[in-house]
Protein backbone atom coordinates (compact mmCIF):
# COMPACT_ATOMS: atom_id res chain seq x y z
CA UNK A 1 0.00 0.00 0.00
CA UNK A 2 1.48 3.55 -1.11
CA UNK A 3 1.31 5.82 1.65
CA UNK A 4 2.11 10.20 1.93
CA UNK A 5 3.12 11.51 4.89
CA UNK A 6 1.94 14.81 6.30
CA UNK A 7 4.04 17.27 9.36
CA UNK A 8 3.60 20.78 10.27
CA UNK A 9 3.76 22.60 12.99
CA UNK A 10 3.39 26.38 13.98
CA UNK A 11 5.39 29.39 15.12
CA UNK A 12 3.94 29.43 18.49
CA UNK A 13 6.88 26.94 20.40
CA UNK A 14 7.80 24.74 17.92
CA UNK A 15 11.11 23.95 16.35
CA UNK A 16 11.84 23.20 12.87
CA UNK A 17 13.26 19.89 13.80
CA UNK A 18 9.52 19.35 15.13
CA UNK A 19 8.75 18.73 11.28
CA UNK A 20 11.69 16.05 11.16
CA UNK A 21 10.73 14.27 14.41
CA UNK A 22 6.98 13.73 13.11
CA UNK A 23 8.00 11.90 9.50
CA UNK A 24 10.15 10.41 12.02
CA UNK A 25 7.37 8.54 13.66
CA UNK A 26 5.29 8.51 10.59
CA UNK A 27 7.50 5.98 8.43
CA UNK A 28 8.67 4.01 11.58
CA UNK A 29 4.70 3.65 11.65
CA UNK A 30 4.45 2.52 7.82
CA UNK A 31 7.13 0.68 8.26
CA UNK A 32 5.36 -1.80 10.88
CA UNK A 33 2.42 -2.06 8.95
CA UNK A 34 4.40 -2.94 5.44
CA UNK A 35 3.60 0.57 3.79
CA UNK A 36 5.54 2.01 0.73
CA UNK A 37 5.84 5.63 1.45
CA UNK A 38 5.96 7.20 -1.76
CA UNK A 39 6.31 10.90 -0.93
CA UNK A 40 6.01 13.59 2.11
CA UNK A 41 4.57 16.90 2.29
CA UNK A 42 5.45 19.55 5.09
CA UNK A 43 4.17 22.87 6.07
CA UNK A 44 6.87 24.86 8.60
CA UNK A 45 5.81 27.70 10.94
CA UNK A 46 2.39 27.84 9.21
CA UNK A 47 -0.67 27.59 11.48
CA UNK A 48 -3.56 25.09 11.42
CA UNK A 49 -6.10 27.58 10.56
CA UNK A 50 -6.14 27.37 7.21
CA UNK A 51 -5.90 24.79 4.10
CA UNK A 52 -4.13 27.36 2.18
CA UNK A 53 -0.42 25.94 2.87
CA UNK A 54 1.59 25.17 -0.21
CA UNK A 55 2.60 21.59 1.68
CA UNK A 56 -1.09 20.23 2.38
CA UNK A 57 -2.17 21.99 -1.07
CA UNK A 58 0.24 19.51 -2.99
CA UNK A 59 -0.69 17.23 -0.58
CA UNK A 60 -4.26 17.25 -1.97
CA UNK A 61 -3.65 18.00 -5.65
CA UNK A 62 -1.51 14.61 -5.37
CA UNK A 63 -4.35 12.64 -3.13
CA UNK A 64 -7.07 13.60 -6.19
CA UNK A 65 -4.42 12.14 -8.56
CA UNK A 66 -4.38 8.92 -6.66
CA UNK A 67 -0.73 8.64 -6.31
CA UNK A 68 -1.04 7.07 -2.55
CA UNK A 69 -3.45 5.14 -1.34
CA UNK A 70 -3.28 6.60 2.51
CA UNK A 71 -2.18 9.63 4.16
CA UNK A 72 -0.78 9.39 6.81
CA UNK A 73 0.29 12.10 10.02
CA UNK A 74 0.74 12.73 13.50
CA UNK A 75 -2.61 14.09 14.41
CA UNK A 76 -5.24 15.45 12.76
CA UNK A 77 -5.10 18.81 14.11
CA UNK A 78 -1.82 18.48 11.76
CA UNK A 79 -4.02 18.76 8.40
CA UNK A 80 -6.11 21.48 10.10
CA UNK A 81 -7.57 23.21 12.35
CA UNK A 82 -10.32 24.46 10.87
CA UNK A 83 -13.80 22.84 10.73
CA UNK A 84 -14.94 23.36 7.46
CA UNK A 85 -11.50 22.80 5.75
CA UNK A 86 -10.89 19.53 7.53
CA UNK A 87 -14.22 18.49 6.57
CA UNK A 88 -13.70 19.53 3.28
CA UNK A 89 -10.38 17.56 3.19
CA UNK A 90 -12.15 14.30 4.37
CA UNK A 91 -14.98 14.55 1.90
CA UNK A 92 -12.51 15.13 -1.13
CA UNK A 93 -9.55 12.23 -0.15
CA UNK A 94 -12.62 9.88 0.25
CA UNK A 95 -14.07 10.62 -2.85
CA UNK A 96 -10.15 9.74 -4.22
CA UNK A 97 -10.64 6.55 -2.41
CA UNK A 98 -7.88 8.06 -0.36
CA UNK A 99 -7.50 7.28 3.85
CA UNK A 100 -6.28 9.07 6.10
CA UNK A 101 -4.57 7.97 9.21
CA UNK A 102 -3.04 9.19 12.26
CA UNK A 103 -0.72 8.50 15.30
CA UNK A 104 -3.35 9.64 17.54
CA UNK A 105 -6.61 8.93 16.05
CA UNK A 106 -5.83 5.80 13.88
CA UNK A 107 -7.92 5.71 10.38
CA UNK A 108 -10.17 8.47 10.52
CA UNK A 109 -14.12 8.56 10.28
CA UNK A 110 -16.92 10.82 10.46
CA UNK A 111 -17.00 11.06 13.97
CA UNK A 112 -13.46 12.26 13.98
CA UNK A 113 -13.73 14.58 12.13
CA UNK A 114 -16.86 16.20 13.98
CA UNK A 115 -14.84 15.65 17.43
CA UNK A 116 -11.64 16.87 16.45
CA UNK A 117 -12.64 19.31 14.49
CA UNK A 118 -14.71 21.22 16.92
CA UNK A 119 -12.13 20.80 19.72
CA UNK A 120 -9.38 22.78 16.90
CA UNK A 121 -11.98 25.06 16.03
CA UNK A 122 -12.05 25.68 20.45
CA UNK A 123 -8.58 25.89 20.98
CA UNK A 124 -7.83 28.35 18.53
CA UNK A 125 -10.83 30.81 20.07
CA UNK A 126 -9.46 30.09 23.01
CA UNK A 127 -5.80 30.38 22.49
CA UNK A 128 -6.75 33.85 20.34
CA UNK A 129 -8.98 34.62 23.85
CA UNK A 130 -5.85 34.28 26.08
CA UNK A 131 -3.54 36.36 23.97
CA UNK A 132 -6.50 39.09 24.03
CA UNK A 133 -6.58 38.98 27.77
CA UNK A 134 -2.84 39.40 28.27
CA UNK A 135 -2.18 41.87 25.47
CA UNK A 136 -5.25 44.20 27.41
CA UNK A 137 -3.49 43.28 30.68
CA UNK A 138 -0.45 44.86 29.21
CA UNK A 139 -2.05 47.96 27.11
CA UNK A 140 -3.99 48.70 30.96
CA UNK A 141 -0.52 48.46 32.74
CA UNK A 142 0.67 51.60 29.99
CA UNK A 143 2.76 48.92 27.58
CA UNK A 144 2.49 48.30 23.72
CA UNK A 145 0.29 45.76 23.13
CA UNK A 146 1.74 45.38 19.73
CA UNK A 147 4.26 45.53 17.82
CA UNK A 148 7.50 48.03 17.27
CA UNK A 149 6.28 51.25 15.54
CA UNK A 150 8.18 53.69 14.14
CA UNK A 151 9.66 56.33 16.55
CA UNK A 152 10.29 53.79 19.40
CA UNK A 153 12.58 51.29 20.47
CA UNK A 154 12.25 48.32 22.63
CA UNK A 155 13.00 48.38 25.86
CA UNK A 156 14.54 44.77 27.58
CA UNK A 157 14.30 44.33 30.96
CA UNK A 158 14.41 40.91 33.24
CA UNK A 159 11.65 40.87 36.25
CA UNK A 160 12.73 39.46 39.24
CA UNK A 161 11.49 35.80 38.28
CA UNK A 162 14.27 35.86 35.95
CA UNK A 163 11.34 36.26 33.08
CA UNK A 164 11.64 38.43 30.36
CA UNK A 165 9.40 41.43 31.26
CA UNK A 166 7.08 42.61 27.87
CA UNK A 167 5.81 45.60 25.97
CA UNK A 168 8.01 48.55 27.72
CA UNK A 169 9.52 51.12 25.22
CA UNK A 170 11.19 54.19 24.86
CA UNK A 171 11.59 57.34 22.47
CA UNK A 172 14.23 56.68 19.47
CA UNK A 173 15.85 60.48 19.22
CA UNK A 174 16.59 59.99 15.39
CA UNK A 175 13.68 58.41 14.56
CA UNK A 176 11.60 60.95 16.63
CA UNK A 177 13.39 63.39 14.80
CA UNK A 178 11.86 62.07 11.44
CA UNK A 179 8.07 62.03 12.84
CA UNK A 180 8.13 65.94 14.01
CA UNK A 181 9.77 66.85 10.30
CA UNK A 182 6.75 64.86 8.51
CA UNK A 183 3.80 66.70 10.58
CA UNK A 184 6.00 69.80 10.25
CA UNK A 185 6.62 69.76 6.57
CA UNK A 186 2.95 68.45 6.28
CA UNK A 187 1.57 71.77 7.97
CA UNK A 188 3.99 73.57 5.51
CA UNK A 189 1.52 72.36 2.88
CA UNK A 190 3.60 69.32 1.40
CA UNK A 191 1.99 66.17 0.27
CA UNK A 192 2.57 62.75 1.53
CA UNK A 193 4.01 62.21 -1.80
CA UNK A 194 6.38 64.95 -1.64
CA UNK A 195 7.51 64.20 1.89
CA UNK A 196 8.09 60.81 1.29
CA UNK A 197 10.16 61.74 -2.40
CA UNK A 198 12.39 63.29 -0.05
CA UNK A 199 12.76 61.14 2.69
CA UNK A 200 14.09 58.49 0.48
CA UNK A 201 16.26 60.74 -2.01
CA UNK A 202 17.88 61.24 1.84
CA UNK A 203 18.31 57.64 2.39
CA UNK A 204 16.29 58.23 5.67
CA UNK A 205 14.77 54.41 6.17
CA UNK A 206 11.21 54.08 7.06
CA UNK A 207 9.16 51.82 9.07
CA UNK A 208 11.52 48.51 9.34
CA UNK A 209 13.88 49.36 7.26
CA UNK A 210 11.51 49.78 4.18
CA UNK A 211 11.32 52.73 1.72
CA UNK A 212 8.78 56.00 2.72
CA UNK A 213 5.61 55.60 0.57
CA UNK A 214 2.55 57.98 0.62
CA UNK A 215 0.30 55.52 2.58
CA UNK A 216 2.94 55.02 5.03
CA UNK A 217 2.64 58.74 6.00
CA UNK A 218 -1.09 59.56 5.31
CA UNK A 219 -2.47 56.21 6.38
CA UNK A 220 -6.32 56.45 7.07
CA UNK A 221 -7.41 58.78 9.56
CA UNK A 222 -10.57 56.24 10.90
CA UNK A 223 -8.39 53.33 11.32
CA UNK A 224 -5.41 54.92 13.30
CA UNK A 225 -3.16 54.24 10.68
CA UNK A 226 0.19 56.25 8.85
CA UNK A 227 2.49 58.55 10.69
CA UNK A 228 0.22 61.56 10.90
CA UNK A 229 -2.64 59.30 12.41
CA UNK A 230 -0.80 57.45 15.26
CA UNK A 231 -2.01 58.68 18.36
CA UNK A 232 1.21 57.34 20.36
CA UNK A 233 3.12 60.69 18.89
CA UNK A 234 1.17 62.40 21.71
CA UNK A 235 1.27 60.07 24.68
CA UNK A 236 -2.11 58.13 23.94
CA UNK A 237 -2.03 54.42 23.63
CA UNK A 238 -5.21 53.12 21.36
CA UNK A 239 -5.45 49.30 21.65
CA UNK A 240 -8.25 47.16 19.99
CA UNK A 241 -9.19 49.82 17.90
CA UNK A 242 -9.02 47.26 14.84
CA UNK A 243 -9.99 43.69 14.69
CA UNK A 244 -8.38 41.06 12.68
CA UNK A 245 -9.68 38.15 10.58
CA UNK A 246 -8.42 35.71 8.42
CA UNK A 247 -10.48 35.77 5.04
CA UNK A 248 -11.46 31.89 4.42
CA UNK A 249 -11.21 32.61 0.64
CA UNK A 250 -7.91 34.04 0.56
CA UNK A 251 -6.38 33.11 3.85
CA UNK A 252 -5.29 36.64 4.21
CA UNK A 253 -6.07 38.93 7.12
CA UNK A 254 -7.99 41.58 6.72
CA UNK A 255 -8.98 44.34 9.40
CA UNK A 256 -12.20 45.65 10.71
CA UNK A 257 -12.61 48.67 12.33
CA UNK A 258 -13.92 48.27 16.09
CA UNK A 259 -16.43 50.11 17.56
CA UNK A 260 -15.19 53.39 19.62
CA UNK A 261 -16.52 51.93 22.89
CA UNK A 262 -14.51 48.93 22.59
CA UNK A 263 -10.92 50.66 22.34
CA UNK A 264 -9.28 50.77 25.38
CA UNK A 265 -6.74 53.93 25.75
CA UNK A 266 -4.24 54.96 28.05
CA UNK A 267 -2.17 57.93 28.88
CA UNK A 268 1.87 57.17 28.73
CA UNK A 269 2.21 60.87 28.50
CA UNK A 270 6.39 59.60 28.57
CA UNK A 271 6.39 58.46 25.08
CA UNK A 272 4.94 62.18 23.74
CA UNK A 273 6.83 63.45 20.26
CA UNK A 274 4.81 65.67 18.80
CA UNK A 275 3.37 68.34 20.39
CA UNK A 276 -0.46 68.52 20.81
CA UNK A 277 -0.74 71.64 19.06
CA UNK A 278 0.76 70.72 16.18
CA UNK A 279 -1.05 67.58 16.19
CA UNK A 280 -4.75 69.49 16.32
CA UNK A 281 -2.88 71.76 13.27
CA UNK A 282 -2.18 68.55 11.38
CA UNK A 283 -6.10 67.26 11.92
CA UNK A 284 -7.85 70.25 11.30
CA UNK A 285 -5.61 70.03 7.49
CA UNK A 286 -6.53 66.39 7.31
CA UNK A 287 -10.28 67.12 8.03
CA UNK A 288 -10.24 70.20 4.96
CA UNK A 289 -9.06 68.36 2.45
CA UNK A 290 -11.17 65.28 3.45
CA UNK A 291 -13.33 63.95 0.48
CA UNK A 292 -16.84 63.93 1.23
CA UNK A 293 -19.37 62.92 -1.39
CA UNK A 294 -21.82 65.50 -0.19
CA UNK A 295 -19.60 68.25 -1.68
CA UNK A 296 -18.41 66.68 -4.76
CA UNK A 297 -22.49 65.60 -6.23
CA UNK A 298 -24.41 66.85 -8.97
CA UNK A 299 -28.18 67.94 -8.19
CA UNK A 300 -29.24 65.07 -8.97
CA UNK A 301 -27.68 63.48 -6.17
CA UNK A 302 -24.98 61.60 -7.88
CA UNK A 303 -21.42 61.40 -7.70
CA UNK A 304 -19.48 64.15 -9.34
CA UNK A 305 -15.96 62.79 -8.85
CA UNK A 306 -15.17 58.83 -8.69
CA UNK A 307 -11.77 58.54 -7.26
CA UNK A 308 -11.66 55.26 -8.13
CA UNK A 309 -10.47 54.76 -11.63
CA UNK A 310 -11.77 51.84 -13.84
CA UNK A 311 -9.40 48.95 -14.34
CA UNK A 312 -8.04 48.41 -17.80
CA UNK A 313 -7.18 45.63 -19.51
CA UNK A 314 -4.11 44.35 -18.10
CA UNK A 315 -4.11 46.22 -14.33
CA UNK A 316 -2.04 44.65 -11.83
CA UNK A 317 0.13 42.45 -14.73
CA UNK A 318 2.78 45.92 -16.34
CA UNK A 319 5.99 45.58 -14.15
CA UNK A 320 8.16 48.07 -14.63
CA UNK A 321 11.57 46.28 -16.03
CA UNK A 322 13.68 48.69 -13.74
CA UNK A 323 12.77 48.28 -10.14
CA UNK A 324 9.95 45.36 -10.34
CA UNK A 325 7.52 47.71 -9.22
CA UNK A 326 3.63 48.44 -10.55
CA UNK A 327 2.98 50.42 -13.86
CA UNK A 328 -0.32 52.10 -12.93
CA UNK A 329 -2.68 55.00 -14.78
CA UNK A 330 -0.92 58.07 -13.92
CA UNK A 331 -3.68 60.18 -16.44
CA UNK A 332 -6.41 58.94 -18.70
CA UNK A 333 -4.37 57.18 -21.20
CA UNK A 334 -0.85 56.84 -19.91
CA UNK A 335 0.66 54.04 -17.57
CA UNK A 336 4.13 54.65 -15.39
CA UNK A 337 5.99 53.17 -12.87
CA UNK A 338 4.25 53.79 -9.28
CA UNK A 339 7.79 53.53 -7.47
CA UNK A 340 8.92 56.46 -9.51
CA UNK A 341 6.24 58.66 -8.76
CA UNK A 342 5.49 57.95 -5.36
CA UNK A 343 8.75 56.99 -3.69
CA UNK A 344 11.14 58.47 -5.82
CA UNK A 345 13.77 55.38 -5.72
CA UNK A 346 13.29 54.43 -9.15
CA UNK A 347 14.52 56.27 -12.28
CA UNK A 348 12.45 55.15 -14.90
CA UNK A 349 10.16 58.03 -16.22
CA UNK A 350 9.13 56.06 -19.10
CA UNK A 351 5.54 55.87 -19.62
CA UNK A 352 3.00 54.16 -22.05
CA UNK A 353 -0.13 54.37 -23.30
CA UNK A 354 -2.55 51.98 -22.69
CA UNK A 355 -4.20 51.68 -25.83
CA UNK A 356 -0.48 51.36 -27.88
CA UNK A 357 0.14 48.22 -25.03
CA UNK A 358 -3.25 46.72 -25.10
CA UNK A 359 -2.95 46.77 -29.15
CA UNK A 360 0.57 45.17 -28.94
CA UNK A 361 0.20 42.32 -26.81
CA UNK A 362 -3.12 41.32 -28.04
CA UNK A 363 -1.97 41.31 -31.92
CA UNK A 364 1.20 39.49 -30.42
CA UNK A 365 -1.14 37.04 -28.88
CA UNK A 366 -3.20 36.31 -32.36
CA UNK A 367 0.26 36.54 -33.73
CA UNK A 368 2.24 33.85 -32.24
CA UNK A 369 -0.41 32.17 -29.78
CA UNK A 370 -1.79 29.77 -32.05
CA UNK A 371 2.04 28.59 -32.98
CA UNK A 372 1.93 24.70 -32.21
CA UNK A 373 4.51 25.28 -29.36
CA UNK A 374 3.26 28.23 -27.62
CA UNK A 375 -0.53 26.83 -28.03
CA UNK A 376 0.70 23.82 -25.89
CA UNK A 377 2.91 25.52 -23.51
CA UNK A 378 0.05 27.74 -22.73
CA UNK A 379 -2.79 24.96 -22.59
CA UNK A 380 -0.42 23.29 -20.17
CA UNK A 381 -0.08 26.61 -18.02
CA UNK A 382 -4.21 27.21 -18.09
CA UNK A 383 -4.59 23.39 -17.12
CA UNK A 384 -2.61 24.00 -13.96
CA UNK A 385 -4.18 26.95 -12.93
CA UNK A 386 -7.42 25.66 -13.63
CA UNK A 387 -7.25 22.58 -11.44
CA UNK A 388 -5.36 24.51 -8.24
CA UNK A 389 -8.31 27.33 -8.58
CA UNK A 390 -10.48 24.22 -8.46
CA UNK A 391 -8.76 22.52 -5.48
CA UNK A 392 -8.45 25.61 -3.47
CA UNK A 393 -12.30 25.80 -3.79
CA UNK A 394 -13.18 23.03 -3.17
CA UNK A 395 -11.38 22.52 0.27
CA UNK A 396 -12.98 25.81 0.75
CA UNK A 397 -16.68 24.71 0.49
CA UNK A 398 -18.42 23.29 3.26
CA UNK A 399 -18.78 19.67 3.49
Amino acid sequence: MKVALHARYSSDNQRDASIEDQLRLCRSHAERQGWRVVDSYSDRAISGSSLLRPGVQDLIADGLKRRFDVILTESLDRLSRDQEDIAGFYKRMRFAGVAIVTLSEGEVSELHIGLKGTMGALYLKDLADKTRRGLRGRVEEGKSGGGLCYGYDVVKQVGASGEAMRGDRRINAAEAAVVRRIFSDYLAGESSRRIAWTLNHEGLPGPQGSTWGPSTIHGNPKRGTGILNNELYVGRLVWNRLRYLKDPNSGKRVSRLNPESEWVIQEVPDLRIVDQDVWEAVKARQEAFAFTPAEHSKADGSVLIDRRRPKHLFAGLVKCGCCGGGYSMISKDLLGCSTTRNKGTCGNWRNIRRDALEASVLNGLRTHLMEPALFKEFCDEFTREMNRLRIEQRTGQDA
